[in-house]
This record gives structure tokens, sequence and C-alpha cells, in this order.
């Protein structure tokens, strides 16, 4: 298989397969994003059980993206393909059969697996295909993504009527689209492999310090899941563990530019995903019922700056490109925290959204670009790295939060011991809860200030977003500074004897 820089014309059929299958796992993330209030409803969840299923629809994906990109190279991209299907299918029967809290956490952990198992092979795909071009088709591909949140949201919206189970059921259409369209698909050698770079070659980009990263947030990630009661710094231990041993087995600490890429993920997974699964929620209090249109709206913004990424990526460069977009992050998700009224809201979100449109995907182009010899590695872990930070501590950090600072406020007005709920244990602490059947028998006056106390603390959480790209944004400025010392942005080739 060659890119279009060659006289073969790349696969676009295939292309587009990814293209459908990327559009199907935000499809179902933004029809659960929209729904997450109405869920809150029906199964009594507080902020932080809220917080820790929008999280656990995230951060699995990141379980199956590491576990494939270690052998995808071996058993093929079709099979990776086939294990998210069924994934899909069995996840969404699942959540339309929950009855509580418990099947809705594994039904959403399920299809957190297929969307990760998607993404560990749509990436490599794209990138084996436009290897000339990776950060341009990279970007476009990744244009599916907002794509499919629109087409969550809005059908979400116009079908309202219906039960959830009913609209929650669509999402068995997108991913029958994108089924029937990779079935008869042939997919081509991982660029590392025609290359001839060896499996340990691969490993050596990421090095011990990459795997230690890694290892301790899937060790987090696994005793959450497990309940194994492990705490941060317990984690960590085995992570070192884990980073120790394939240091000493590859004899690398790990690519520097690639360890600080890695170090910028979860802030980046945070700022885009983790604001997007909660942008509906917090809101509610300005937008009302019209909120989840805010994030429809984000996201179509999304699709078509993507769409024509090419030339924004050119002109600016990838490490540019990120520069410019974390500042306009910070500066929008600034202004989400302290505008009121509809009309300021929503072009506040058009402000943030700009700015995260190109943090994700530009930086897939950059690592394909600069880490070829990590193949799928490389590529897959920063994405696997970016959701396991955001899912497991960031996500579930703006629920407790919220929970932290609304209890207190309850507490200095009387309120609080009258409607407090089920405490929740988080790797934050212990999480304090309302109890929605209470607060409902609350005296009007007081249910008004429950509701004003909760408005505040989630306008609240935008402003301490915004800390995430910051940090990102002095991250970025050292790559770009380091890029313009050695003469400029370049991608590296692989060639023969690489």
């Amino acid at each position: 298989m060659r890119d279009a820089a060659t006289d073969e014309k790349p696969d676009m059929k295939l292309f587009w397969a990814c293209f459908i299958a990327l559009v199907a796992t935000s499809f179902v993330f933004g029809i659960r994003s929209d729904l997450i209030g109405e869920l809150a409803v029906k199964f009594n969840l507080s902020e932080s059980d809220k917080g820790e299923i929008l999280g656990v629809g995230l951060w699995p994906f990141a379980l199956s993206i590491i576990a494939f990109s270690f052998v995808i190279d071996r058993i093929g991209y079709k099979t990776a393909a086939v294990f998210a299907m069924v994934c899909h299918f069995a996840a969404i029967g699942m959540t339309l059969m929950a009855k509580d809290k418990t099947l809705l956490y594994w039904g959403t952990f399920v299809v957190s697996l297929g969307n990760g198992t998607v993404e560990a092979f749509i990436n490599p795909v794209v990138a084996t295909v436009f290897r000339k071009d990776k950060a341009k088709w990279l970007n476009i591909l990744h244009a599916g993504w907002p794509a499919g949140i629109v087409l969550g949201v809005v059908f979400n919206k116009l079908f309202g009527g219906l039960d959830w189970t009913v609209r929650f059921g669509m999402c068995f259409v997108p991913v029958l689209v994108y089924t029937l369209m990779i079935l008869p698909r042939k997919f081509p050698v991982q660029e590392r492999v025609a290359a001839g770079v060896s499996y340990r070659e691969m490993l050596r980009e990421v090095g011990g310090i990459g795997f230690l990263i890694t290892g301790w947030l899937v060790v987090m990630g696994l005793s959450q899941m497990f309940n194994l009661g492990l705490g941060l710094w317990a984690c960590a231990g085995i992570g070192a563990v884990i980073g120790v041993a394939l240091g000493i087995y590859t004899g690398s600490v790990g690519n520097p530019l690639f360890l600080l890429v890695l170090v910028t993920m979860p802030f980046l997974a945070t700022t885009e995903l983790g604001t997007d699964t909660w942008l509906p929620d917090l809101l509610k209090p300005e937008l009302g019922v019209n909120a989840g249109l805010a994030l429809a709206w984000s996201a179509l913004l999304m699709t078509v700056l993507r769409a024509f990424a090419g030339p924004i990526v050119h002109r600016f460069s990838p490490v540019g490109l990120l520069v410019v977009s974390a500042a306009v992050a910070v500066i929008g998700l600034l202004v989400l925290g302290t505008v009121s009224g509809g009309v300021a809201v929503l072009l506040a979100v058009t402000l943030y959204a700009v700015g995260k449109t190109f943090l994700w995907s530009t930086t897939l182009g950059m690592v394909a670009e600069q880490f070829p010899k990590g193949g799928a590695l490389t590529l897959n872990g920063v994405s696997a790295v970016g959701v396991l930070g955001m899912g497991i501590l960031g996500s579930v950090a703006m629920g407790y939060f919220q929970d932290v600072k609304v209890a207190g406020d309850l507490k200095a007005a009387g309120i609080y011991e009258r409607v407090a709920g089920k405490p929740s244990p988080t790797f934050l602490g212990e999480a304090p809860s309302l109890d929605g059947a209470k607060v409902a028998e609350l005296p009007k006056a007081e249910a008004a200030k429950v509701e004003e106390i909760r408005a505040v603390h989630r306008k609240g959480s935008f402003i301490r977003q915004a800390a995430l790209p910051a940090f990102m944004l002095v991250c970025y400025l050292g790559l770009w500074g380091y890029f313009r010392a050695r003469g400029g942005y370049r991608p590296v080739e692989l060639g023969a004897g690489h």
C-alpha cells in the first residue's frame, strides 16, 4: 500500500471505512453524554457516580488500545476490527438491559473497549496509507469523532420524546454500517514492519519511563474495575516495577521528545474529552434542555475545521498549531467559566471548540511523523495514556470537586445534613453526594438554593479546567523552541535500513 505521493492511489474505501468506524464510536459517546442527566435521575446517580460512568466510557479504551498495539502487527488489523464490532454490539445490548448502575457501568466499559480497538487499527492504517502526509490525513480522519457526536446529540434531541432505550438503541445503526464497510477491505502492512524495524526497537521509543507512566495508569484502572482498593502510590509502585523491567529489557528510558508528548496527554484528553463529557450537564443552568446542542455545535465546528486541516497544518506546522490551539483553549475555558446568558455562552463554546479542535489529531500526526520506529505502539500509546489519565482521574476529578464544593456550601447554609447521600470512594478521596429524593422533598426556597449552588460550581469547573491547556502550552512552547533550534519541523522518514 502506497500513499498519495506515489504512483499508486491510496485505498480511499479503506480510509472511509476507518472514518465511519470512528463516527460510530463518537455517536455512542454523543448520545450517552446527552443522556447522562436522564440516566442520573433514573438510576439516582451522584455527581461522582456520573463522573465514574462518564470516565469508564473512556479509560477502558486505553486497555484495548494498549493490548492491541503490542500485537496488532502480528494478528492483523482485521482481527482487531472484528473484536471492536463484537464489543460494540454486546455493549449496546448490555446498556439497554440496565436496571441499575451496575450494568450501566459495565455496558459503558465494554463499549469503551470497542472504541479503543477501533482507534488501535484506524490510526496506524491511515498513517501507513498516507505516509507522506500523515498530519493532514490523521486530522481529516479524526473529523469523524466530532461528526459522530453531532449526529448522536442531534438525533437525541429530535427524538427526545421517545424512551431513552429507543434513542440509545439507534447506536446499533452506525455500528452495523462500519461493520459492513470494514469486512470486505484488505489492510496494508504497517510502515514500521515494512521498513524492518525490530519489535525491541519499537519498544525502545517508549522506554522505561514511558512504560512506568502507562503501567501506573493501567493498574489504577484495573484497581477501580475490580475494587482492589489500591491507592495512588501503590499503583505507582507497581507501575515503577513494570517500567524498570521494560527499561532493562529495552535498554532505554524512552525517547525524550516522545516522553514529553506522553506527559501532556492526560491534560489534553481531559481538556477535550473530559470537558465534552460534562459539557451538556455543566451548561444546563445556562441553556436548559438545549445544553446538549452546545456540544453538537462544538462538534460540528470541529468537524468542519478538521476536514479542511491540510492548509492549516502546512501554514503553522504541527507544533505551531499545537501552541496556538492550547492558547485559544485556555482563553475559551476561562470565558466559559465567567460569562452568562445563552448567546455569550455559545460564543464561549465556539472559542473553546476552536482551541481544542486540532489538539488530539495534530498530536497523533506529530507522533506518527516524529517517531515512526514506534509504529502502532507510540501512535496509539499517546491516545491510551491520554484517555487513562482523563478517565481515571480527570473526569472523576471534575465530579469530585463539584461534589466537595457543593457539599461545603450546603453545610454553610445548613442544608447538607438533610439531603446527604451515600459518599462515593474515589482515588482522590471520599466524595460527598446528594440524595435526589431528599432534595425533591425540600421546601421550594431551599431546593432553589441547592440548584443555585450547583450552578455556581458547574461554572467553576471550566475555570479549573483552564489550568490543563495552560500546562500543555508550556510544553508545546518547549517543543517549538527545540525544533526551531534544529532548523524547523521536519518529519522523520523510515527507509531501507531505517
